[in-house]
C-alpha cells in the first residue's frame, strides 16, 4: 500500500505536464474528425432522398416509379416497396457492420491515423461509382464500399478524438462525432431539396457530393500525427512519450 501511494504522489507530480491544451494539432484533428461524422450523416440523409427522385427511380426502378405514380394515396411502404430498392438502401449498413471486424484490426495494428484513411478512400470511390452508376450492379458495389468507409471512420474516428482530446473537454470533443453527423442529415436533406430540381442528373450530383468529405478527411488525415495510446500500443514508447508531449501541449515533452 505504501508502495501505491509513493507512486500516485510522483505521478501527481508529473500530470501537470499532461493537463492539456488547445493546440494547432488538436484543432486539426477536430476539423478531420467533424468532417467524419458527416459522412455517416450524409450518406443517411442522401440516400432517403434519392431513392424518392423520380428520375433515379425511372432509370434503376421503374416498377416503383410506375407504383409510386399509380398510388398517390398509399403508404410509402406499399411504393417502395421492392426488394432491389431495399438491396440497394441496406447494402450499405451491412458492408459497413463487416467492415467493422477488419477496421477494428486496421486501427490497432496499424493506428488511428491509418484506418480512418483507409475509411476516406473508401467513401470516396464508394460516392464515385454511384455518381457514374449505370446500373443497378454499379449502385450496390457503390453502396458496399460506402458502407465500408463508414465502417472504418465510425472505428477510427471517435477513438482518435478521445485519445487526442484534453482531459477536461473529452466529453464535448466526442460529441462533436454525433453533432456533425446531424449537420450531415441536415446538409444532406437540403442538397436533395435542390437536386430534385435538376433533371435528369440531380441525383447524380447529390450522391458524387459524397466525395468532398471524403477528401477533406483523406487530406486532413495525412496531416495528423498518430495518437500517444496506438503507438504505445503498437510498442513504439519512445515516439509515444514525445507524441504526448507535443499532442498534450507539454512543453517538456522529452521529461
Amino acid at each position: 500500500m505504501a508502495g501505491g501511494f509513493a507512486g500516485g504522489t510522483a505521478g501527481a507530480g508529473r500530470a501537470e505536464f499532461y493537463e492539456g491544451k488547445i493546440t494547432g494539432y488538436f484543432i486539426l484533428a477536430c476539423i478531420v474528425g467533424s468532417f467524419g461524422g458527416s459522412l455517416f450523416g450524409y450518406d443517411l440523409g442522401v440516400s432517403s432522398g434519392v431513392t424518392s427522385m423520380d428520375d433515379f427511380l425511372k432509370k434503376f426502378f421503374p416498377d416503383v416509379y410506375a407504383r409510386k405514380h399509380a398510388h398517390l394515396h398509399e403508404t410509402d411502404y406499399c411504393k417502395y416497396d421492392n426488394q432491389l430498392l431495399t438491396l440497394f438502401t441496406s447494402s450499405l449498413y451491412f458492408a459497413g457492420l463487416v467492415s467493422t471486424f477488419g477496421a477494428s484490426y486496421v486501427t490497432k495494428r496499424r493506428g488511428r491515423r491509418a484506418s480512418i484513411m483507409v475509411g476516406a478512400a473508401s467513401f470516396f470511390l464508394g460516392g464515385a461509382v454511384n455518381a457514374a452508376a449505370m446500373n443497378v450492379a454499379m449502385l450496390i458495389v457503390g453502396r458496399v464500399l460506402l458502407g465500408a468507409g463508414i465502417g472504418f471512420g465510425n472505428q477510427a474516428v471517435p477513438l482518435y478524438l478521445s485519445e487526442i482530446a484534453p482531459y477536461r473537454i473529452r466529453g464535448a470533443v466526442n460529441q462533436l462525432f454525433q453533432l456533425t453527423t446531424c449537420l450531415g442529415i441536415l446538409v444532406a436533406d437540403i442538397i436533395n431539396y435542390f437536386t430534385d430540381r435538376l433533371h435528369p442528373w440531380g441525383w447524380r450530383l447529390s450522391l458524387g457530393l459524397a466525395m468532398g468529405p471524403a477528401t477533406a478527411i483523406f487530406v486532413g488525415a495525412l496531416f495528423l500525427p498518430e495518437t500517444p495510446n496506438s503507438l504505445v500500443e503498437r510498442g513504439m514508447l519512445d515516439e509515444a512519450r514525445t507524441r504526448a508531449g507535443e499532442g498534450e501541449g507539454d512543453d517538456q515533452g522529452g521529461r
